[in-house]
């Protein structure tokens, strides 16, 4: 048997909840030889509330859980016990692709292992930003004063931004939780 990824669609907010019911059940129910690994896809992000920065987890894909598993024979045909294992588990929907489930291929799993392996050295700010768009600075010296992005610093989590002071344009370097759009 061959293990392959699939993709399970589960009730809005209820990921984590399937994984954990999915990972608790597999002993008991003898379902280790089919399947080998649950993935509930989060980044880190950071936002500011109250002048503080506040690290949270996000969903890369709300409503969808990856699940290593054994499920189709030589003969593509569904095996029964692992199908109505995730079948049965409370907030499942069920399998994206129809039926048969068309298993997820294993590079694109690879590149999303790699996204959330990447948040975790490098922290996201939970909002988008573009050259050219106005923001207000929430934190550090600059409190309150509004500047513009002039470049964006992706790698570093770096904005240099143009704050009018004093009647001068000054450039400064914030860090995305330092600022919100305005």
């Amino acid at each position: 048997m061959q293990s392959q990824w699939f993709v399970i669609q589960t009730l809005s907010g209820q990921e984590q909840k399937v994984k954990e019911s999915i990972e608790k059940r597999l002993k008991p129910e003898e379902m280790v030889e089919y399947v080998h690994e649950v993935l509930v896809p989060m980044e880190k992000v950071v936002e500011v509330r109250n002048q503080k920065k506040s690290v949270s987890m996000r969903k890369l894909w709300p409503g969808y859980v990856f699940v290593q598993m054994a499920l189709l024979d030589e003969n593509k045909r569904i095996i029964e016990r692992p199908w109505y294992f995730i079948k049965e588990t409370p907030g499942v929907i069920g399998f994206v692709g129809g039926e048969p489930p068309v298993p997820t291929p294993a590079d694109e799993v690879e590149a999303i292992k790699l996204q959330i392996s990447d948040s975790e050295e490098h922290e996201k700010p939970k909002v988008n930003f573009e050259v050219g768009e106005t923001i207000k600075i929430n934190n550090g010296p600059f409190l309150n004063f509004s500047g513009v992005i002039e470049e964006i610093e992706p790698d570093r989590g770096k904005l240099k931004v143009t704050v009018n002071i004093f009647g001068r344009n000054t450039p400064v370097e914030l860090e995305y939780w330092q600022v919100e759009k305005s």
